[in-house]
Formats: C-alpha cells, structure tokens, sequence
C-alpha cells in the first residue's frame, strides 16, 4: 500500500497565486512541465525525498464567486503568463480542485477585501464561530481525502496592518477574546491560522498579513506540536535587494539612498491600491536594506496599480552609493517577472519542505525557510546567501539522521 496523502488548502484557492500553483502542481505530476524555479528539486535536497507531486490534493478557501479553471485561463489569454493549451490540459484537474473550495472569511481583513467577497461568505460571525467553520472545511477534507497531514498556506491578498500592542502575549489570554467580537484583535489570517494550528495542520503564511505572527499564535503551535512559518513571499524586487545589499556592506560601499519603485495590474495591486492595504506590504517590503547594511540609508518603496500590466510587473531600483575618496555613483536595475509565476513554485516547495518537517516531527517556526520570506518569523538575518546556508544545513542534518 503506498502512503497517504498530503493535503494542502490554500487560503485565497482562485485568486493568481493559487490559481498558477495548481495548474503547476498539475503538470508536474503529469509530466507537462521542467522543474525551473522550484528550490526542492535541486540535487542538494534530493536525499531529504520530498513528496512527490502525485500525493498532494488540493482543496481551499475562497471569498469571491469565480471559476479556478477560468482564472487560471485568464492567466493564458489576458496576461499571457501561461500557455493556454497547458491550462486546458489540467482543466479536470482544476475542476476536481475548485469542488472543494469553501467560502472564506472575512473578518477585519479590511475594505478592500471585504468589497471583493461574494454572497455566500458569511458576515456577523464572531471570531470564535468563524474558526469552528473553518475547522469543519479542514476536518471533512482530511476524512474525504484520508489525508496523512494537511498543509495551510496563506496565498490570500494583504490586510491591513495590525496594531500588535493590542494582541496578548499569551495564548490563555488571547482565546477568550474569540468570543468577543468587540475586543478579537485577529484578522482572517490569524483566525485561519489559529484553526489550523490547534487541529495540528501546518501553517505557512505567503502575505504580509498578521497570520501567524502573534508569540500567542507560536505558543498554541507549540502546545499543539505542530508548526508554522512566515512571512511574504521573497519573490522578485526584495529578493534582489537580498542578495545586492551584502554586496555594498562587504566592499564597504555606503549606500546614501535606496529607491524601488513598482508597477502591476492583477488583483492583488488592486487591493494594494487601498492605503491600509497597501502599508503592510511597503512595510515589509523596506525594512531589509537596512536590517543587511546596518544602518538606515533613506529608502523608498512604492506600488502602483497599473491594470494594463496584469500579473507582469515592473520594479525599478536606484541605488546611490559612495565610492572611494567620496565619489557618489550609481547602480540601477530593472526586474520584470510574472508576479504569479515568480511566486508559484515557491508554494510548492514550501508545501514540500514543510512535509518534510512534519515527518521529523519538528514543532514550531520553521526558521530554517527564512530565504523564501521577506520578514521571516524568528530570523534577524536578511542575507540571502546566510539564509540560504540555514535552509542546506536543515536538509544535511536530515541526510545524517
């Protein structure tokens, strides 16, 4: 007999990123694809034998009334970041895939969300009543599917930011206020992550969002023995920034000032065109150029919806920076990726790495993941490449076991 299945359910199951990891994940079991972009499938990982494509089943949460296939189509004829007839050959899968998406939350995910969602997601639950539904979704996938473990991961679009001076430091202190409508600090990201955590399932939170961040949300992983891990992607603009920054610190090149300036057109830079949206991805977007060099030069990151772009995006970066003998000069760059397709394979593989995790029985962050996020829980380091480093020791640890 061979082994169970992996569930993973995706928070924001049609939105881009969801919707091109499906489709990816679809290919590769079938064979439609090459392995570019994905961080598990590098020689160096092989020995940790990561699950194999074939035993994922995905299912999700969803607060807008769209078809999986169609988005995912609208990615192939609209922003032309897919082939059409690639989609249209995983299209049974994506069917099978959209039947077990369930309608979502959205408490204090904020406006901009919140105008996104259908009829069917429900409003005037309390934090505790949306949790208990959210656990249901999870219960009645693992029970269909006779899942070995399930796998969260929060692809959804950022809320806003959250006040953290009002979330309390433990958990004994922060679940009571589930019931209190007027006084639960959480978005929906936590509260997916508070439901996920406390059933045992693994979280990873992709966004900006609150999620899993509270030290409150860390002691119920723990409690739980399970794990987690966030947050925001590390895709394009500050990947760079990432890996460019220790370059400057190491030649002892003062950077004087550091400006990125962004441009695209999908849902999610539509949401990000609401101010409160938009806060809590500068934020973490800028903090690292300072976090790496050790000082603060002045920076600058902005994000501008522009719709005729779709998933492409722009992000141009200048970099002033003082030479020998205090001649300021220049670095700049351009980056333009499909913000989807940059994003996509790294679910993947954080879906992969996170099983391995569950097999060796690790409990709470999962900091050796720190070089796919732009703000990784329970890391100070920024380096890419020191980054990098945790992730290769984590999987030789594993290999001498």
């Amino acid at each position: 007999m061979g082994r169970a299945d992996i569930g993973i359910w995706l928070i924001g199951a049609r939105g881009g990123v969801a919707s091109t990891a499906a489709v990816g994940l679809c290919a590769l079991g079938r064979g439609l694809c090459g392995d570019a972009g994905l961080v598990s499938r590098l020689p160096e990982f092989a020995p940790l034998e990561p699950a194999d494509w074939g035993r994922f089943v995905v299912a999700g949460h969803e607060i807008r009334h769209v078809p999986l296939a169609g988005e995912a189509m609208r990615l192939a004829t609209e922003s032309r970041a897919v082939a059409a007839e690639l989609v249209r050959q995983c299209e049974d899968d994506l069917e099978r895939i959209d039947a077990r998406i369930r309608p979502g939350t959205i408490y204090k995910a904020g406006t901009a969300i919140e105008r996104l969602a259908g009829p069917d997601v429900p409003r005037g639950e309390t934090p505790r009543e949306a949790v208990r539904r959210i656990q249901r979704d999870f219960a009645r996938f693992v029970e269909t599917e006779k899942l070995a473990h399930l796998i969260v991961l929060n692809v959804a679009s950022t809320e806003p930011p959250v006040d953290r001076s009002a979330i309390p430091a433990t958990w004994k202190e922060l679940e009571p206020l589930l019931d209190r409508p007027e006084a639960c600090p959480l978005p929906a990201s936590s509260l997916y992550a508070v439901a996920a955590l406390e059933q045992g399932h693994s979280y990873v939170n992709f966004t900006p969002s609150l999620g899993s961040a509270p030290a409150a949300i860390d002691e119920l992983a723990q409690a739980a023995k399970t794990r987690h891990m966030g947050c925001d992607g590390k895709t394009g603009e500050t990947l760079l920034k990432s890996v460019l920054a220790p370059m400057f610190r190491r030649r002892n090149l003062g950077v004087m000032s550091w400006v990125g300036h962004n441009i695209f057109g999908n849902l999610d830079s539509q949401v990000l065109d609401n101010p409160a949206n938009k806060a809590a991805k500068v934020a973490s977007k800028d903090r690292l150029v300072g976090e790496i060099l050790g000082y603060h030069p002045q920076t600058l990151v902005s994000i501008e919806y522009v719709q005729s772009l779709g998933d492409w995006k722009t992000a141009w970066n200048h970099i002033h920076f003082q030479g020998f003998l205090g001649t300021p000069m220049a670095l700049q760059l351009i980056w333009q990726g499909c913000d989807s397709l940059l994003a996509a394979p790294l679910v993947l593989d954080l879906v992969r790495f996170t099983e391995v995790a569950w097999r060796r029985g690790h409990v709470g962050q999962m900091t050796f993941l720190a070089s796919f996020f732009k703000s990784p829980y329970g890391v100070a380091e920024h380096d890419f490449t020191l980054q990098y480093q945790m992730l290769e020791a984590w999987a030789a640890e594993g290999a001498a076991r």
